[in-house]
């Protein structure tokens, strides 16, 4: 199986997000916390973000970030129309993700210039974002899935294709260091740094030590 020519995602944002080791995944629903939210997260060392599609204020709090705070690495998550993609690639986001691997999303990502991970939780889905040019791929749900046993012993026939996955779904700091140890392991990504009531009574303080507490583990865990 011969996966088409143009890679998924770009070689200074896979770079990007697995220097990182961490993308925090926000659900913001006013625009005002965005800037607020990114800056705490930065001043913890955490500088990559998934804006989740769910709120009618996620594509306004991408371009506060974009403008205010340029050098977190910005990301979108649930994207699952092709007019969702054309609307992020206007505000200028550095990625996206998704929760399955629908090949329309991954065709017209290319199509727009996104760098993109579809989300996989079988070798099929893992053929599918293959054959799409796909080599960062999202694992997902990755707790529930099986977590890293499961992604280990589905991921060994493909070996030779050097796949590097983002797992998100039930990562937290008490099982971070299971998948960041892993050589399959880019980037984790997940909810708890920055959960939608810390940002939504403002509580910076917290959201910055959580960003530190992930970073000192990535640092600990990858030297």
């Amino acid at each position: 199986m011969q996966p088409i020519a143009q890679q998924a995602m770009t070689p200074e944002i896979i770079t990007k997000i697995d220097q990182s080791g961490v993308i925090a995944v926000l659900v913001i629903d006013d625009v005002k916390h965005a800037v607020p939210t990114a800056k705490a997260l930065l001043k913890g060392g955490v500088d990559a973000i998934e804006l989740t599609l769910r709120t009618d204020a996620a594509l306004d709090a991408a371009a506060a970030i974009k403008k205010e705070v340029p050098e977190m690495c910005l990301g979108f998550g649930t994207l699952l129309t092709v007019d969702q993609v054309k609307a992020i690639a206007d505000v200028g986001a550095d990625f996206a993700v998704a929760p399955g691997c629908n090949p329309r999303i991954i065709q017209e990502a290319h199509k727009q210039g996104l760098s993109f991970a579809p989300g996989i939780m079988t070798p099929t889905d893992i053929e599918i974002a293959v054959e799409n040019g796909c080599r960062v791929i999202k694992y997902f749900p990755a707790e529930t899935s099986g977590g890293m046993k499961h992604l280990t012993n589905m991921v060994a026939p493909y070996g030779y294709l050097n796949l590097k996955f983002i797992p998100l779904g039930g990562c937290n700091i008490q099982n971070a260091a299971s998948y960041l140890e892993s050589p399959l392991i880019t980037a984790i990504g997940g909810s708890w740094i920055a959960k939608q009531p810390l940002i939504q009574g403002e509580q910076w303080d917290t959201i910055t030590a959580n960003a530190q507490e992930i970073t000192d583990l990535i640092k600990k865990v990858r030297g």
